[in-house]
C-alpha cells in the first residue's frame, strides 16, 4: 500500500485524494447497548479513543479531507465531539436524519453535500478495514461501473451475509445471513459509487444491501478482495475483541 504514515491523524500528508466520504454513523446499535448505553456506537471506546476516531485518522492520513457524517441517533454527540473536522485535519459536515432511513436512505438525505461530485466513497462507521482507498478508487474508474465495494474472507461469515463474485471481480448476486458458522466472502463496508446511484434510491428508508445492490447489478457492481484486518463492533463480542487488538488497529489506521 502506498499511504503517507503519520502517528498523528492532525499532521498534514503529501498525497491529497479529492473524493468526498460519508460516513454512516447514524444507527442506534441496539446489540451493543450493554456495553455501550449511553453513547452512539462509533463513539464506542477502543483503548484511549473512540472507534471513530480510527477511521477519521486512517481517511486523514491517506489525503482523504472531506467527510459527510451521516448521523442519527444521538446526533448530537457525534457533533460536539468532532465539530467541523478542524482538531482532526479535516472538514466535517453533518447530514443528520429524523427517523432511521437505512444505509441507502441516509446516503442519499446526504446528496446534497456532495455538489460538484462525479463520485464519493462510503463508510460504515462500525467497522473497520485496513485499505489503501486510492486503489479502491482507482479500480473503480477502471472498471466503470455504478458501484465498488471491498470485499474480505471471513471465517464465520453467519451473521453477514455473503457476496457472489465471478472470476472477473463482478459481482453477480448475495446471499444472506444464515447463522452457519461457515467462511465466506463478506461486504467489508466501504464502497465508491458514481451519482448516478441517486437515481436508483427511493424515497424513505432503503438499504443498500437488500433494496439497491441487487436491482443494479446489470449496471456494473465491482468487488475488490482485501486481505488486511477486518472487524466491526456490532456486538459486545466483536467490541471486546477490539478493544483487545487496539495497539494493531491503530497501527493499521496509520498505515492505511
Amino acid at each position: 500500500m502506498e499511504a503517507t504514515v503519520a502517528n498523528d491523524p492532525r499532521m498534514a500528508t503529501t498525497t491529497t485524494i479529492d473524493i468526498p466520504v460519508l460516513l454512516l454513523v447514524g444507527g442506534k446499535g441496539t446489540r451493543l447497548r450493554s456495553v455501550v448505553p449511553s453513547a452512539p456506537k462509533p463513539l464506542a471506546s477502543v483503548g484511549d479513543q473512540s472507534f471513530l476516531e480510527l477511521l477519521v485518522r486512517q481517511l486523514r492520513i491517506q489525503g482523504i479531507g472531506r467527510l459527510v457524517m451521516c448521523s442519527g441517533y444521538l446526533a448530537d454527540q457525534i457533533e460536539s465531539k468532532f465539530g467541523n473536522g478542524s482538531a482532526w485535519g479535516v472538514t466535517i459536515e453533518y447530514s443528520p436524519e429524523k427517523q432511521p432511513l437505512g444505509t441507502a436512505g441516509a446516503v442519499k438525505l446526504a446528496q446534497r453535500h456532495l455538489k460538484g461530485a462525479s463520485e464519493f466513497m462510503v463508510m460504515n462507521g462500525d467497522s473497520f478495514l485496513e485499505i489503501d482507498f486510492s486503489q479502491l478508487i482507482r479500480f473503480h474508474r477502471e472498471w466503470n461501473g455504478i458501484a465498488s465495494m471491498a470485499v474480505v474472507q471471513v471465517p464465520d461469515a453467519g451473521r453477514y451475509g455473503t457476496v457472489r463474485v465471478d472470476a472477473g471481480g463482478r459481482v453477480i448476486g448475495f446471499t444472506e445471513k444464515t447463522g452457519s458458522n461457515t467462511p465466506g466472502l463478506i461486504n467489508a463496508g466501504v464502497y465508491v459509487f458514481g451519482c448516478e446511484i441517486f437515481g436508483h434510491i427511493p424515497e424513505g428508508p432503503v438499504s443498500f444491501e437488500r433494496d439497491v445492490f441487487p436491482r443494479v447489478l446489470d449496471r456494473g457492481v465491482y468487488a475488490l478482495a482485501q486481505r488486511g484486518m477486518f472487524i466491526d463492533i456490532g456486538t459486545p463480542e466483536d467490541y471486546a475483541r477490539a478493544q483487545s487488538l487496539f495497539r494493531q488497529l491503530c497501527d493499521a489506521a496509520s498505515r492505511g
